[in-house]
């Protein structure tokens, strides 16, 4: 679904991604783990064109690392940024709307707003409720539903943990779950290395802009390095 090859990314001189490659593939959930500057979110902001990167970058086998990033959800890719974006001023039925805005398929449509809303019940008790007052957990769930109602085959999650209490975490990583479930491919970045890598099958360590480490997720869960320098132990 996803062939990286030597990405790179740079905020002025200073590189920030440097000359990474990994695959995910159709039907994977792969995670991307590491400590905070490690370069996870600028991995998948390159992937998503909101910054710009060199390398080689392959979806479903076009080459999309020269697409502006309005063509890529047409193409298949969505992301589900980091703080999570939602519209604040928009009620929770708009902000969904406008994760179809280049879509015409009107009765599909129709159709996914039923999807998204059984997927996730606490949205749909407040469709008409204006984002900026939903609590963090329930604006993350809106972020996502809203990245599902574009129909990606390649979902990139950056952060979904990040500022939510421990309830709302397993809630928000139980819908992951049945994301990936139904057949959306998934990567995955996430500080949380114990949760990310109990949700994936495979992951990808980054540390000072490289991948160091690539294995299945019970290997690295396993791997001694990984639990003294992510899992506390």
């Amino acid at each position: 679904m996803l062939a990286v090859m030597d990405l790179t990314v740079h905020y002025g001189g200073i590189a920030a991604v440097k000359g990474i490659s990994f695959a995910v593939e159709r039907g994977e959930t792969v995670a991307l783990i590491g400590a905070n500057g490690a370069g996870k979110t600028s991995a998948l902001k390159a992937l998503a064109r909101l910054l710009p990167g060199r390398g080689s970058v392959h979806l479903a086998g076009e080459d999309i690392a020269a697409q502006p990033a309005h063509s890529l959800i047409g193409r298949g890719l969505a992301l589900v940024p980091e703080g999570r974006g939602v519209f604040a001023r928009l009620t929770v039925n708009e902000n969904l709307a406008m994760g179809a805005y280049s879509r015409r398929d009107k009765a599909e449509i129709a159709s996914d707003f039923h999807r998204v809303y059984d997927l996730l019940p606490r949205l749909s008790e407040r469709r008409a409720q204006l984002a900026g007052t939903l609590s963090g957990g329930e604006q993350q769930m809106l972020a996502l539903g809203r990245a599902l109602m574009g129909r990606p085959q390649l979902l990139l999650l950056d952060e979904p943990s990040m500022g939510l209490a421990p309830l709302m975490v397993q809630k928000v990583f139980e819908t992951i779950a049945a994301v990936a479930a139904s057949g959306v491919t998934i990567l995955l970045v996430e500080q949380n290395a114990r949760l990310a890598l109990a949700t994936a099958s495979r992951g990808y360590v980054m540390e000072s802009g490289h991948i160091t480490l690539a294995d299945s997720a019970a290997s690295l869960l396993a791997d001694p390095r990984v639990r003294e320098a992510y899992l506390g132990e």
